[in-house]
């Protein structure tokens, strides 16, 4: 039986090769929503699908979707599903891993003829990471229901229109309505995904048990002050955009060091206008990006930060615009599956780990309308969004003899529930 979970994850392995084959540029893997190599990847993924007898469509925001049907028209469906985007430069395994795992575990119900008590739905979403249009979880928002008829007209660096962008890939938007799985249709979602962290790695276990999914609070702040003269202008009567933003930086750093319990914060980018070395910066923009799996916890930094923010812009006599960009509530996994998935791993002969997501997935959305679990794989030294990005074959054979136990596990449990 190892064996033949080898032969699946080397299976596995070599479609994550070709598809990471497939870039809009030479030196890494970036499939950019809507791009030519974005459709290209997507068409090789859909060939895999049709190859195994599985019947595909594209939806309105371009999911690529398979499914497999129950005997039972009436039966709800279970959605098995990742992203097939990337961000720029990015590694190959975050996103499609979850969708190729997702053929492979049908691919393995088809050979065995199984009936099954359910329909399944493998989706491999168009646009999780949010790249081109700011838009995070684009695909899963259609498929959820929760998808903003606003978000249309939102352009691209190139000026381009999500709108227009559809139009391009020949994508029929005025569906997305229909593209939407109704609430009582759902009977759960898995996805699998590499862990993006060290847990795993450190502690040498292939596999965890995803518990919840941090919560997000992403802001864009600009500090303007007053260019000047680097040589003519005092200390004292400086307004500098940058020694503000600088004091904001270490405030959010120290404050979330000091409260902890999952709490993280990040500011990733800093843009310096007319940036010069002999001039008093006079506008700085950085981005913010809190994250907690406690909701009141990631509400009151989000305060603390806004309210320590303004005190700094005063204290230095520049101004502060305050920009929220992105909200996300924490999200708890459902307890149900999640204890089908924990006894698939103990099952397995795996240690229990049990993790929150710092992370955001395609699960968050889904959970509002439908019970969701993951599985996390190990990754090399945690390493994610980033070429060294890699999985051990070992610990993908693991991950998907899991999966085989849980999806085995979850058929028969569906058949008694039909039966009594």
């Amino acid at each position: 039986m190892q064996q033949e979970y080898l032969a699946r994850a080397e299976r596995i392995m070599q479609r994550i090769q070709q598809l990471a084959a497939i870039s809009e540029d030479a030196d890494g893997v970036t499939r950019t929503f809507g791009t030519p190599a974005f459709l290209q990847g997507r068409a090789l993924v859909q060939g895999w699908m049709q190859a195994a007898g599985l019947p595909t469509r594209l939806d309105g925001i371009g999911n690529l979707r398979a499914r497999l049907e129950s005997p039972n028209p009436a039966a709800k469906t279970f959605v098995l599903a990742s992203h097939i985007d990337t961000v720029v430069n990015a590694g190959k395994f975050d996103g499609p891993l979850g969708v190729l795992m997702g053929l492979d575990l049908l691919e393995n119900l088809i050979a065995q003829k199984a009936e099954l008590p359910f329909h399944i739905e493998l989706i491999a979403f168009s646009d999780e990471e949010g790249v081109r249009f700011h838009t995070t979880y684009l695909g899963s928002k259609v498929v959820a229901g929760s998808f903003e008829p606003a978000w249309f007209a939102r352009p691209d660096a190139a000026g381009i229109t999500l709108a227009q962008a559809l139009e391009t890939m020949g994508a029929e938007a005025t569906q997305l309505a229909t593209d939407a799985i109704p609430a009582a249709d759902w009977l759960g979602y898995f996805e699998m995904h590499i862990e993006q962290g060290p847990v795993l790695w450190e502690r040498n276990v292939p596999v965890a048990l995803v518990t919840a999914i941090a919560g997000q609070q992403r802001v864009e702040l600009t500090f303007r002050g007053m260019a000047g003269h680097a040589g003519t202008v005092p200390m004292n009567m400086r307004q500098d955009a940058l020694c503000a933003a600088a004091e904001f930086v270490l405030t959010a750093e120290q404050f979330a060091q000091v409260h902890g319990r999952g709490l993280v914060a990040t500011v990733g980018k800093l843009a310096i206008s007319h940036a010069a070395s002999n001039v008093i910066p006079g506008e700085v923009t950085c981005s913010l990006d809190l994250r907690s799996p406690d909701e009141q916890q990631l509400a009151q930094a989000y305060d603390y930060l806004r309210s320590h923010a303004e005190t700094v812009a005063g204290h230095r006599n520049v101004a502060l615009n305050w920009k929220p960009v992105q909200q996300t509530a924490p999200v708890t996994c459902d307890a149900g599956l999640n204890a089908l998935l924990a006894q698939a791993i103990a099952d397995s002969g795996h240690e229990t780990i049990p993790l929150v997501s710092g992370a955001g997935h395609d699960a968050v959305p889904i959970s509002f309308v439908a019970p969701a679990t993951m599985l996390f794989i190990r990754c090399y030294q945690g390493i994610s969004h980033n070429p060294l990005e890699d999985v051990e074959l070992p610990d993908l054979a693991a991950a998907v003899a899991v999966a085989d136990r849980f999806i085995s596990e979850l058929i028969i449990k569906n058949e008694e529930l039909k039966m009594g």
